[in-house]
């Protein structure tokens, strides 16, 4: 019996393929602040540097200092709210996921943000949110707790690890960087390794299952 054959190794004719990268997570930049004089623009462009490093987001940012949404709600908007509604509606649909900047007004969030969230639902659900605060003592946590509260009754799911800047003025120097980066840099990559995380899960989930709320 000729055995020469079957000592040797099976030869496979079919090419080997190479899955694609994921596409870049649409990631949206709410910046809360509308306050005149505010901090927010120091804390987001640090925060904008960090995610300049990452090639796995594609970032717009919703600064509610340049939309004017009066607080009053209607199911029926004037020509001129839905103009405004028009600059971040858009946005907040296409995103896979939000990180929400914001400064603490005495133990709350600012005004501007819930009234942009309440003017919105859909375009929150099944999407992870990520916080950045910042404030005095307590660094905006305070802040971040009751949003929490918040987004789950949009179904969304936010993470759990934040970054924070307790005395935020004092954290960083005339330019705008921050004087002793390495905590903060640390806590932004948690953030957004985790808002990766559950962007890419609930984007696949819904690829396969629409949610219904």
């Amino acid at each position: 019996m000729d055995l020469t054959n079957s000592t040797q190794p099976a030869v496979s004719t079919a090419t080997a393929t190479v899955s694609a990268p994921p596409a870049p997570l649409s990631l949206a930049l709410v910046v809360a602040s509308d306050r005149e004089g505010r901090f927010a623009p120091v804390v987001a462009d640090w925060f904008l540097s960090r995610l300049a490093e990452r090639e796995d987001f594609a970032v717009s940012v919703v600064d509610l200092a340049e939309v004017d949404l009066p607080t009053s709600l209607s199911y029926d908007p004037s020509p001129a709210v839905r103009a405004e509604l028009a600059k971040v509606t858009p946005v907040l649909d296409a995103a896979d996921a939000f990180v929400v900047l914001t400064p603490e007004y005495n133990h709350s969030f600012p005004a501007a943000l819930k009234n942009l969230i309440d003017r919105h639902y859909t375009e929150w659900q099944a999407k992870p949110v990520g916080f950045v605060s910042y404030g005095g003592i307590s660094g905006g946590l305070r802040a971040v707790e009751q949003l929490r509260q918040v987004f789950a009754e949009m179904h969304a799911v936010t993470v759990r690890d934040t970054v924070s800047f307790p005395h935020a003025h004092a954290q960083f120097d005339e330019d705008g960087r921050h004087r002793d980066p390495a905590g903060p840099e640390g806590a932004a990559k948690a953030l957004l390794d985790q808002l990766a995380w559950w962007a890419h899960a609930l984007r696949d989930a819904k690829s396969v299952r629409p949610y219904g709320a």
